[in-house]
């Protein structure tokens, strides 16, 4: 292998494709990027069996061929490399070995033979969606915090993505709230159906989403692949069927508020500074002009907040968990968000934005 290529480019792909590596490795050969060099380009792999990222650079390649190299201690070099070098050249030799020299810095990084390096699973595509990078990035943003951490139901460990009537809902729950979004999509193909993508890959995609293009998702039997740009991932899918998130959302109800975002936002994390983490609660006093934000404890003291809203109900006490209450505000993109509320004791839904909902619980206060 003999090749040059812009250091700038050659960086960008590595950091796309290093992440998914872990610690500990169970091969050897799991540690390493896969390079090889045909035609005009270069094409980088990683995976930890669980996840595949595969990426493509154009280079100028004198002699084609293929190695496998440890890829962060190789990322940490093109990352130290002099910024006004703009190339750099990789040549091999018969031992997998990599010489890398850019502009006076020199380097010699040892292989490992690239026959060890796992081949990919054949996938057949049972469907096919494709969306704009820029909304998936949304989407994953506006749901991925209520992914459940508790391994004791995996399928709760993913986000759900799926595809009914030409309408394509993402959902994350960890049994306590809810969040999806839907959206009516027009590129579509195949059959309609659920999935469930690893919260871990989800986040692994929204690293390499870009501001512009479309991102191609083929979802199979046990596996998916998402496509972006020269960039493709490939992910395991959880097993299971996932719960019936329908019904946990109420059908009707009685009380309905507009609040606007960042007010409300801001007003909630002031308020809750003076609450630990551990059990702690926000009481929220909805009145016809005002929203009322109080929280207490015996550990730092109280706090109280208004907010003037437009409430035509009766006087209603809601209590919720701060960090559970404010987590879909850092993602909204709504200058107001609606509160649908029955009592202090059923569910809340809260929408806004391009069809996000997320439902939460109450806590009962004292």
């Amino acid at each position: 292998m003999k090749i040059m290529i812009s250091r700038e480019k050659f960086l960008d792909a590595l950091q796309k494709v290093a992440s998914i590596i872990g610690s500990r490795s169970t091969l050897p050969v799991l540690s390493n990027v896969l390079i090889e060099a045909v035609g005009e380009k270069i094409v980088l792999t990683t995976t930890d069996l669980e996840i595949r990222m595969t990426t493509e650079i154009e280079c100028k390649v004198e002699e084609g061929g293929k190695t496998t190299l440890p890829a962060k201690k190789l990322l940490s070099i093109v990352r130290s490399l002099p910024v006004e070098e703009k190339d750099l050249s990789l040549k091999g030799d018969d031992n997998h070995h990599i010489s890398i020299q850019c502009g006076k810095p020199q380097f010699k990084l040892l292989g490992l033979a690239p026959d060890d390096f796992p081949q990919p699973v054949p996938m057949t595509p049972v469907r096919t969606i494709k969306l704009s990078q820029v909304e998936l990035s949304r989407i994953f943003g506006q749901i991925s915090y209520a992914v459940s951490i508790d391994d004791s139901r995996k399928v709760l460990n993913g986000i759900l993505l799926s595809v009914k009537e030409n309408t394509f809902t993402a959902v994350a729950t960890d049994g306590k709230r809810l969040a999806l979004v839907e959206k009516v999509i027009e590129k579509y193909e195949g059959e309609e159906g659920d999935s469930i993508v690893p919260s871990r890959s989800a986040n692994e995609l929204t690293r390499v989403l870009q501001k512009e293009g479309e991102v191609t998702i083929e979802i199979g039997e046990n596996q998916a692949s998402f496509k972006v740009g020269n960039t493709v991932m490939m992910t395991k899918l959880v097993e299971g069927n996932y719960p019936n998130y329908r019904q946990v959302i109420p059908t009707s109800f009685s009380k309905k508020v507009q609040i606007p975002s960042a007010a409300f936002s801001s007003a909630l994390l002031r308020v809750s500074l003076v609450v630990s983490e551990s059990s702690s609660f926000v009481k929220m006093t909805f009145n016809k002009t005002t929203l009322l934000l109080h929280a207490s404890s015996s550990e730092f003291g109280e706090s109280k907040e208004s907010i003037d809203i437009e409430y035509g109900g009766p006087e209603l006490n809601i209590s919720f968990n701060p960090i559970f209450l404010s987590d879909p505000f850092k993602n909204i993109d709504a200058d107001k968000v609606e509160f649908q509320m029955n009592d202090g004791y059923s569910p809340v839904a809260i929408s806004g934005g391009e069809g996000f909902l997320y439902v939460i619980m109450p806590v009962r206060s004292k």
